[in-house]
């Protein structure tokens, strides 16, 4: 997966289309990404003391990183991402200015 945790992201579709995001946690395995203040769900939360109310908690769900694409932090456009390999270490790289993302 080209997406990690801490890169900005454009969501390319489906309800939130057009907004964009820091991603909080990736799920490879999955292939799934949650992003901040995006695809919130609703959670009840029992009290866990006596005396105490319960609450309904706003926590963000994944969805599928096909729907997004990385922000680059040179360029400012959404782009594809590359690989290239320097003296044996591997480089994330933006299709569109060719700099290191």
């Amino acid at each position: 997966m080209k997406i990690k945790k801490g890169d900005q992201v454009l969501i390319i579709s489906g309800k939130y289309k057009g907004k964009t995001g820091k991603v909080l946690r990736a799920f490879p395995k999955k292939g799934k990404i949650m992003i901040e203040n995006i695809n919130l769900v609703k959670k009840h939360q029992k009290p866990k003391k006596s005396g105490e109310k319960g609450q309904i908690i706003e926590l963000p769900a994944p969805i599928q990183v096909a729907n997004v694409k990385v922000i680059c932090s040179k360029c400012k456009k959404a782009t594809r991402i590359s690989y290239k390999t320097i003296n044996d270490k591997k480089y994330r790289i933006c299709k569109k200015c060719d700099k290191e993302v």
